[in-house]
């Protein structure tokens, strides 16, 4: 077990919204009352994590009223794995045993499921993710010993080679759906 404490969470918050059509960010977006992107930080808040970061674009949610630091990201590369990259560097600031990474676009993640997480995860080359069954995906951890593979990622597909060689945890597809475009917004009303 990696314990919350030793562990820094990342929030990836700087995406394209580029299937979400019609507005600037998609993490703006109400759901149940409140921003999209704020759902996951709400969650995860009474979880003691070593350091929060968020790593962000265009949202208007200031993540730092919430305990984050918030980093911009201003890649002009504009891959995925940039934010991915500049979250790992800024994240060994404060010397986590284990890096936890979280998509704010992630409404339903529990914070049971992230304690099921931490629980699995052991070793500075831990490799933990999330499962509906049949993909692997976010929330993930990754020991200390795995930073610079992160940090070497390029292109689109963020973690997704390096999740697939972890163990994964399994929830249900409801509780890690990813909000992509207005419908599945919608679907979640």
């Amino acid at each position: 077990m990696i314990a919350a404490e030793d562990t820094a969470l990342l929030l990836l918050a700087a995406g394209r919204s580029s299937r979400f059509l019609g507005q600037n960010s998609k993490l703006d977006a109400m759901l149940d009352g409140r921003p999209l992107g704020l759902h996951v930080v709400e969650t995860l808040a009474p979880i003691p994590f070593r350091a929060r970061l968020a790593i962000v674009k265009r949202s208007s949610i200031d993540y730092t009223e919430h305990g984050y630091v918030a980093v911009e990201n201003e890649d002009p590369v504009g891959d995925m794995a940039s934010s991915l990259r500049l979250g790992v560097r800024q994240a060994a600031a404060a010397q986590p045993l284990a890096l936890m990474i979280v998509l704010a676009d992630m409404p339903r993640v529990s914070a049971d499921h992230i304690q099921r997480l931490l629980a699995v995860a052991s070793g500075s080359h831990a490799i933990v993710a999330s499962t509906d069954g049949q993909t692997p995906r976010p929330p993930a951890i990754f020991g200390r010993a795995i930073f610079p593979k992160l940090e070497a990622l390029t292109g689109d597909a963020g973690a997704r080679e390096v999740i697939m060689r972890g163990h994964h945890v399994r929830a249900t597809a409801d509780e890690l759906i990813d909000v992509d475009t207005r419908e599945q917004l919608q679907s979640l009303h």
